[in-house]
């Protein structure tokens, strides 16, 4: 039994990867050469309005071949934890489909809470809005709170 795990474990990553090659490649827009002349796919970055702020700190979406990259959206308003999940998830899903992703293909989901009391509350929103097979994801109590007073914040990672 343990022979047969450590073999399934030695090879498993090796099939994952293979297996996950084609979908992945797929999914990847036009790519730029490199210096040898190799494709590569060109890192985007998307701002609201589609204008860079002056001096940006971080970049709200990123695109990098058939990947989407979401960074943490918070709700900076009055309101309980129900109300701020709501919103961040709404913003998560107008991001992504801005840039032809959705909620369905989200691979992975970072959700940081401001108190874990919130937890029951926040998964009753959260329940769901990622379709019938939702994203990995973890789910921790951000020492000290969110910035700017959020109760939830939350990232994300997507193919197109």
């Amino acid at each position: 039994m343990t022979s047969n795990r450590r073999d399934f474990i030695r090879k498993a990553p090796a099939v994952a990867a293979v297996a996950a090659v084609p979908a992945v490649a797929a999914a990847q827009p036009a790519a730029a050469e490199d210096r040898e002349g190799r494709h590569r796919p060109e890192k985007e970055v998307h701002f609201p309005g589609g204008e860079p702020p002056e001096n940006p700190l971080m970049s709200p979406v990123v695109t990098y071949g058939g990947l989407v990259f979401l960074s943490g959206i918070g709700a900076h308003f009055e309101g309980d934890i129900r109300a701020h999940t709501a919103h961040v998830l709404d913003e998560l899903e107008r991001n992504l489909e801005a840039v032809g992703s959705s909620m369905a293909n989200v691979l992975k989901v970072n959700v940081y809470l401001g108190d874990l009391a919130d937890y029951d509350a926040m998964n009753e929103v959260y329940l769901g809005r990622f379709g019938p097979e939702p994203a990995a994801r973890t789910t921790i109590a951000a020492k000290g709170g969110i910035p700017g007073d959020s109760l939830v914040e939350i990232d994300c990672v997507a193919v197109r």
